[in-house]
């Protein structure tokens, strides 16, 4: 087999590799899907043939002697490919979303850089890796992660905040995160929102029984 045919099968086998994990992907419908996965394995496995053999072949045959040091390219590749990964992650109702995605660009880079060196074993081993870790991790993780939701409050005096707490607390709740912004129409008032986890079912009923307490200062305005 001719060195170019090798090359040719080495940026298809990246590619596919590249594909199996963006189909776990666009199959949860994520940002980052096949086509951009395939293509981020495909042009590591790509700069990694040329960083290996292009400039070597070049340098030959101009008479040139020069020792190529391919780990120089792929730094730069793992480093580019931070770029893309950021595009992907997002704010999303106070928390970050797409630092899976991030990663699984990550990893698909990583397997084109091997492929691309020849390493096919390191790169059929890690593409299954990654997908079994994206799917298997998430089955465990909804079952052992408790039903959390998002509660937003409108608070009428910002001292209330603590004792809303700590009555959330009380019933059974578990806050795992909060934040609280000034109201758009009234700006006396106050947009509290609150992660809960501890509830399974009847939330609004149970939060209504929460609110007893506190008459009209604090209102339910919206649940996740």
């Amino acid at each position: 087999m001719d060195p170019e045919t090798e090359y040719i099968i080495r940026m298809l086998t990246a590619a596919l590799l590249g594909g199996v994990i963006g189909i776990e992907r666009e199959y949860r419908a994520k940002e980052a899907g096949i086509r951009t996965h395939f293509l981020v394995s495909l042009g590591s496995a790509l700069m990694m043939i040329v960083s290996m053999h292009g400039f070597g072949d070049m340098l030959r045959e101009s008479g040139l002697v020069y020792r190529v040091d391919p780990g120089r390219m792929a730094a730069q590749v793992v480093s580019g490919i931070g770029f893309i990964g950021a595009g992907a992650i997002m704010m999303h109702k106070q928390s970050v979303r797409g630092l899976t995605t991030a990663a699984g660009l990550w990893a698909a880079c990583g397997i084109g850089l091997a492929i691309g060196g020849g390493m096919y074993k390191i790169g059929f081993a890690a593409t299954f890796l990654a997908v079994a870790g994206l799917e298997l991790l998430n089955i465990l993780v909804r079952a052992i992660r408790k039903k959390i939701i998002h509660v937003v409050f409108t608070v009428c005096d910002s001292s209330l905040i603590p004792e809303l707490s700590n009555a959330l607390s009380e019933a059974g709740y578990t806050i795992v995160g909060t934040s609280a912004e000034k109201g758009k129409k009234d700006q006396e008032k106050l947009r509290v929102s609150f992660a809960l986890s501890g509830k399974a079912v009847n939330e609004e009923q149970n939060l209504f029984k929460v609110l007893e307490n506190f008459e009209n200062g604090v209102k339910l305005s919206k649940i996740d």
